[in-house]
């Protein structure tokens, strides 16, 4: 098992770049976005750039991704642990990726630290209203980054991924139990495909993205999900697996 999250990726990638890898629908909105792994590490290749070049973010940084569900929430995590940052999910941190529901707790940090709205529209497009002085417009910014990132000091496994825990330990649990850093989450084997209505980016969510990651899987996840349409949903993706936390 690889123990850090470039190392994982580029096993992904060289296994199978067109299977899906993350899947997103928001059931208030109708909208569908589907990753691939190979757009997938795209995405992370120039998140990764974003945060290195325009942010001046270093490995040993520490991040705070406050997001609803969503796919972009997967891409903020796995940038992160490719340039070596800690995710971190409260308190003080280098930098701070939010939604526009975050812009007025937020908004006043920009003078102090990097802070990155998404406007969380389909495809990742930008805010249609000016940004606080100081916030960077993550759908502006990131098209201008390069398709590939390579770390001038890439990460190692001891590098801590979130509070408490390395890449090796978050990445390299026993292939068919629980990594052991996000402990609790669903029951999965290799290749399992979930689909959940939890959060990737929180403690408590990040099974949701890690278990199938490491196991060769994929995950679809819901937000505002309709009940009437859950089954359908689950059986159209051919999940094998479901998970709802808060159910």
């Amino acid at each position: 098992m690889a123990a850090t999250f470039p190392a994982l990726l580029q096993d992904l990638l060289r296994a199978d770049p067109g299977r899906p890898l993350v899947t997103f629908y928001d059931d208030a909105t109708g909208e569908r976005v589907e990753l691939s792994v190979a757009t997938y590490a795209n995405w992370v290749a120039k998140t990764s750039s974003f945060f290195v070049d325009e942010l001046d973010l270093e490995r040993g940084g520490t991040l705070r991704v406050d997001l609803p569900t969503h796919w972009l929430g997967p891409v903020f995590l796995g940038a992160a642990w490719n340039v070596g940052l800690q995710v971190v999910p409260d308190g003080g941190a280098d930098a701070v990726v939010c939604g526009p529901d975050g812009l007025t707790t937020y908004g006043e940090l920009a003078g102090s630290l990097p802070v990155v709205a998404c406007a969380l529209q389909p495809l990742g497009v930008r805010f249609r209203d000016p940004l606080p002085d100081g916030v960077h417009d993550f759908g502006v910014e990131v098209w201008s980054q390069p398709d590939s990132f390579l770390p001038y000091d890439p990460p190692g496994p001891e590098d801590a991924a979130v509070p408490g825990t390395s890449q090796r330990d978050l990445l390299g649990g026993p292939p068919d139990g629980p990594p052991d850093g996000p402990a609790g989450g669903p029951d999965l084997t290799g290749g399992d495909r979930l689909v959940t209505t939890a959060n990737p980016v929180t403690p408590a969510g990040l099974p949701s993205f890690v278990g199938p990651l490491v196991r060769g899987g994929s995950t679809v996840w819901v937000r505002h999900p309709d009940p009437a349409a859950w089954e359908r949903r689950r059986d159209d993706e051919r999940a094998t697996v479901e998970w709802r936390p808060e159910a």
